[in-house]
């Protein structure tokens, strides 16, 4: 960061901690908000845009030579008039970055000249046109299409250090995306009443990166065509240089047909949830008593100052006062036992656990009942409650499903086909992509800040999509244009602006 830029961040924060001082009470005879007389007027000369942190992520974009990867790896124009095949996938990642929800919101930023501007756009596809992008893909596309982000996210990876290197952590699942319309192309109906699609997504928990992402019909299983889609991010994985790669899905995913071929590469280890069969809890209740142990679970939390007292739980006063019927848990332990599968050639490892549940109705004990939870393994080193553990924080991509959901707004149907549909998610969840890059490139400094960088690094990457948008996209901007270059003046301050410029060095270098 440049000398003068950390003096004007140093001066424009301390005259907002001043503006802040809850010491100063300064006019406080009258309310705060005192503006009278307020008029509005147009700009001839000086524009600016709401969305100041795009200009990051082009300058990203064109850093990692994503713009170059996306029009040799796709092609689907014979002529480009006038647009790339890059111009539309980045047109759909930057409207999500910048708040777009849906294809229409794009004519916002296609009729803004100074967003033109700042990304040196003459013009950008319209929402028609977008859908139209959309509907030229089949698999054969969209598969080229992601592997052009492959090609991209190998460069990130590759500035990464090398404990980075040390384990990649797989995680893969399925999720229902709903929709009202009735003419779309290979929408199903769920199990639960849902009409829409099922897709599955594949993505590394160090990153939360999306790895692949494969539309199906709603009515399929969560399973379907997962061994495909994880050999292919395994391969990406290995490629990468990872030295060893963690496989983990819930009990739909324990694919036993599988587990022998994985299971033959050293470097390959996995924990899936299995289905609690008859002939596995007979197994389980069989195993003598010195066979479990207490599962003793972290805390959620570290109390960084001193433990407050709790505050009443009116959920529970109220669950009581109407008698509902409450499962209450009351302890756990764990214990293991070789197990194989009919699918395998071979036994592995089958981690237990058993709950003991009580139910309740309002104030009465009604009775107790176990409950066991298995999960099979080829790990023969770690224990069985780091086991638990780890196949635990598999759910964590429920949060990132979430945050495809209601962030970025990737898992959603606009347009009128499967394929169609399909492409449009990949394409708008690189937005999700672009922001984990953006995070992975920050540097870890040296010297006396390297664990504050360290730890800066690690918590834009942990940022939700509408938290990391507000920090660091919508950041008010002047766009002036002079001769050799493209000039964003900051027009406000926000704490996060360090990291931002942080990043902004590396992509000048």
């Amino acid at each position: 960061m440049r000398t003068k830029i950390r003096r004007q961040l140093l001066q424009r924060k301390r005259r907002l901690l001043q503006r802040l001082d809850k010491f100063n009470l300064d006019g406080c005879e009258q309310p705060m908000f005192t503006a009278s007389n307020i008029h509005y007027e147009i700009g001839e000369r000086d524009r600016g845009i709401a969305h100041g942190g795009i200009g990051t992520f082009h300058a990203l974009a064109r850093r990692l030579g994503l713009i170059e990867a996306i029009d040799q790896r796709l092609v689907l124009f014979k002529f480009h008039l006038p647009y790339h095949e890059s111009d539309h996938v980045l047109n759909l990642a930057y409207n999500s970055l910048c708040g777009g929800t849906c294809l229409e919101d794009i004519e916002l930023r296609r009729n803004d000249e100074a967003f033109l501007d700042a990304l040196g756009a003459r013009r950008i596809p319209d929402p028609t046109t977008a859908g139209d992008f959309c509907r030229r893909f089949d698999e054969t596309a969209i598969r080229s299409l992601q592997q052009a982000f492959h090609d991209t996210r190998l460069k990130v990876w590759a500035e990464q250090p090398d404990a980075f290197f040390d384990q990649a952590n797989i995680d893969m699942d399925g999720t229902l995306v709903g929709t009202t319309g009735s003419c779309k192309q290979g929408m199903d109906i769920a199990y639960e009443g849902t009409w829409g699609y099922h897709p599955l997504v594949v993505s590394l928990a160090n990153t939360r990166e999306v790895l692949s992402i494969v539309n199906r019909p709603g009515n399929r299983p969560s399973q379907e065509g997962a061994a495909a889609e994880v050999d292919r991010c395994l391969e990406l994985c290995l490629r990468a240089g990872f030295r060893r790669v963690l496989l983990r899905g819930d009990s739909a995913f324990s694919q036993t047909e599988h587990l022998d071929r994985w299971n033959a590469d050293s470097r390959i280890r996995f924990i899936f949830g299995y289905d609690n069969h008859a002939n596995l809890v007979d197994i389980a209740e069989k195993l003598p008593c010195c066979a479990w142990k207490q599962l003793k679970r972290p805390p959620r939390y570290q109390v960084a100052t001193q433990p407050r007292q709790g505050r009443a739980n009116v959920k529970q006063a109220v669950v009581k006062q109407r008698q509902f019927d409450t499962l209450r848990l009351h302890g756990e332990e764990v214990a293991e036992f070789n197990y194989r599968p009919t699918a395998c050639g071979q036994e592995y490892r089958m981690v237990v656990v058993r709950k003991n549940i009580t139910k309740e109705k309002g104030e009465l004990r009604l009775h107790d009942e176990i409950r066991y939870f298995f999960y099979i393994t080829n790990d023969w080193v770690s224990e069985a409650d780091e086991i638990v553990f780890s196949a635990n924080d598999r759910c964590d991509q429920e949060n990132l499903l979430g945050q495809l959901k209601g962030g970025c707004r990737a898992l959603k149907a606009p347009v009128d086909t499967l394929e169609s549909n399909w492409a449009y998610m990949v394409m708008t969840a690189l937005a999700w992509d672009l922001k984990a890059w953006w995070a992975l490139l920050l540097p870890e400094g040296v010297g006396r800040h390297r664990e504050t960088y360290r730890a800066d690094k690690q918590w834009v990457l942990g940022l939700e999509f509408k938290t990391f948008v507000q920090a660091f996209v919508q950041l008010p901007c002047q766009i002036v244009r002079t001769g050799r270059q493209l000039l964003y003046r900051l027009l406000s301050w926000n704490p996060y602006q360090a990291i931002f410029f942080r990043l902004v060095a590396v992509l000048r270098c």
